[in-house]
């Protein structure tokens, strides 16, 4: 069947613009605002830790509360957040405990919930979404997306914006980024006094994928109680042992590839040392503390073969990393039981130059074959970073559709048969 290589309707960049613009100038109006307050990092801030018993406390359940600000560098603002420590549950599904941002709509309306999830893609607590929203993220992305979420914010929707990657940042780790995200809305409910009849939404692009995907399939088992409307997820990683050899000795995002490492090693609790080269060790000591921004780029053409020491010439010959990655493929957790959108750039043929095309569109198939409501869409000619603002101008107009309680398209027709998405042998 045809696919679909479009940029569909310009003027949802234009609605996405205009809600950006509306929300600054209202975050800007004519309260005072107090220049940017310094705070510690979370990890040195005491309000991200609990150290009273959790098994019998239920998941979403709000421990702890703070007023915080709401501001980008150099850029404080009259409004303000709270934050809200609460327990999850982690990807071994033992109870654990995140922080997420809840940030009340700048103008009065229905109540309407949305679920962000920014990609921050950190290893180190400085990226974490709780830290930078206050004024502390340096990166442009943070600053788009802070941007978005500022626009939703004057469309009247109340936003909460969860640490999804949990307290040691185990970052592309799917049930418990889903599990964080879940938890959050329930946390959010609890904070602004909202039933659980309220319509929540959910977003995200690259990293922030992960949490919708996972999340929309989670959800009618994990939190069935939630009144899910949509989930818009956008550049996703479907299946990492596809990524792997596309990254490979890139010139712009072969850093991701310690990065990997890191964030496993810290969810399932291998050994890398059995595995890994003196430069693989090398890079993984470096990238563990880091933020995307400060790793994806910075080791241009390191190769996959770099990381291993004999026998092993590829990562995919690792169990422990094969197994971890199987362990998160995208479609293997359950089936949404609302619409989504899935989206991706494409830029060489292949992906957008980090997301595999055919992925998503395998992931699409496999959820229209499941009876899901899908929208699917492959921005041509578009890198990773330049597909999000597609994205988001689509992923505004559907969620608004969702929230309006309109019918919900399919383009179900028009979806090819993309990748397999079958889990690859553990060695």
């Amino acid at each position: 069947m045809a696919r679909r290589t479009t940029v569909r309707l310009p003027h949802r960049l234009v609605m996405v613009a205009a809600l950006v613009l509306a929300g600054a100038v209202a975050a800007t109006g004519t309260t005072a605002a107090q220049p940017v307050q310094q705070i510690p990092l979370p990890s040195a801030d005491p309000f991200y830790t609990f150290d009273g018993a959790l098994d019998d406390v239920a998941p979403g359940t709000v421990l702890r509360t703070r007023e915080m600000p709401y501001a980008a560098p150099d850029l404080p603002t009259p409004i303000t957040t709270t934050q809200v420590l609460y327990r999850t549950t982690d990807q071994q599904g033992a109870p654990t405990v995140t922080v997420a941002t809840v940030i009340r709509p700048l103008l009065p309306g229905p109540a309407k919930l949305l679920s962000f999830h920014t990609a921050y893609d950190g290893l180190g607590t400085e990226c974490d979404p709780s830290y930078t929203l206050t004024g502390h993220g340096s990166s442009r992305a943070a600053l788009l997306e802070q941007g978005v979420i500022t626009g939703y914010l004057a469309a009247g929707y109340s936003v909460v914006v969860p640490d999804y990657e949990g307290e040691d940042l185990a970052w592309t780790v799917g049930r418990q980024s889903a599990h964080a995200a879940l938890d959050g809305i329930r946390a959010a409910e609890a904070v602004l006094s909202l039933p659980a009849s309220t319509p929540v939404g959910m977003i995200g692009y690259s990293g922030g994928s992960v949490p919708t995907q996972w999340g929309a399939e989670l959800a009618p088992r994990y939190a069935p109680e939630l009144n899910l409307v949509g989930a818009a997820a956008g550049g996703l990683p479907v299946d990492l042992a596809h990524n792997l050899p596309y990254v490979s000795g890139s010139a712009h995002w072969a850093g991701v590839i310690p990065a990997l490492i890191v964030a496993y090693q810290r969810a399932y609790g291998f050994d890398p040392d059995t595995f890994l080269s003196d430069r693989g060790r090398q890079v993984v000591g470096q990238v563990e503390s880091n933020c995307i921004g400060n790793f994806a780029s910075d080791y241009p053409g390191l190769t996959d073969a770099e990381m291993v020491r004999a026998p092993y010439t590829s990562l995919l010959d690792v169990p422990e990393v094969v197994a971890a990655i199987d362990d998160n493929i995208m479609g293997s957790a359950g089936t949404p039981a609302v619409p989504v959108l899935l989206a991706v750039g494409n830029v060489d043929g292949t992906g957008d130059s980090v997301m595999i095309a055919d992925d998503v569109e395998g992931l699409a198939r496999e959820y229209c074959d499941r009876g899901v409501a899908v929208s699917y869409d492959e921005y041509a000619g578009r890198n990773h970073a330049d597909a999000f603002f597609p994205f988001q101008a689509q992923a505004a107009q559907f969620l608004t559709e969702r929230f309006a309680g309109l019918a919900a398209g399919s383009d179900c027709d028009a979806v090819g048969p993309g990748n397999e998405l079958t889990p690859t042998p553990v060695p």
